[in-house]
């Protein structure tokens, strides 16, 4: 879920939002509707269907749930995943919160492609998008909210730009983990319903 906070006075940097979540079968939901996620047209098909696939490898048809976009269909192709470093950390330009602990960026690279329907937001085709590490944590991507975070060849995807059918969009996705953990595999969440969609990082 992506959770907006009141906005506070610029003066104290970039203020970020990573949403943890522990469980096993991540929900998403889009910025503009609260009641759904992103999700194949059947959950019975989903279940029965393929589960993991390789890097590169495109997911099965997703379809849209937002009222804006209602039954577009597309997909997402997570390309590459890296794990960053603490200078990364230490250089986005972040404003810290101590409680969370020592973090590192983990970088996602994925093609969103618009199959079919209604035009549809970059935004609402990558929420559901999960990192998993090594050792079980599981965290949906980070959301700056005021300023901007740097990080090395992964510029902030411009999540409004609406795509057509056809049309397809490279971004880069950051997601906080604890220091010491590494990327294990991208997962992609199916609702409560269903096991979420995974693609291995080769170690």
């Amino acid at each position: 879920m992506r959770t907006w906070t009141r906005a506070v006075p610029a003066a104290i940097g970039a203020l970020a939002l990573a949403l943890t979540m522990t469980g096993c079968n991540l929900s998403g939901t889009g910025k503009k509707n609260s009641s759904g996620s992103h999700s194949s047209g059947s959950d019975s098909q989903a279940s029965k269907g393929k589960k993991t696939f390789r890097l590169g490898e495109a997911s099965p048809e997703q379809e849209s749930t937002m009222k804006e976009s209602a039954d577009a269909k597309y997909t997402v192709t997570p390309t590459k995943v890296q794990t960053g470093t603490k200078a990364d950390m230490d250089n986005s330009g972040l404003k810290k919160d101590k409680g969370d602990g020592p973090q590192v960026p983990v970088y996602v690279w994925s093609t969103l492609t618009h199959k079919s329907g209604k035009a549809m937001e970059v935004g609402d085709m990558d929420g559901s998008l999960v990192a998993k590490t090594d050792k079980g944590h599981r965290t949906r991507a980070l959301i700056v909210l005021l300023g901007e975070a740097k990080w090395p060849d992964c510029p902030a995807p411009d999540t409004d730009k609406k795509l057509s059918p056809g049309q397809s969009e490279k971004i880069c996705s950051v997601f906080l983990v604890p220091e010491g953990h590494k990327a294990a595999a991208v997962e992609l969440s199916q609702g409560f319903t269903a096991e979420p969609l995974e693609w291995p990082v080769d170690s």
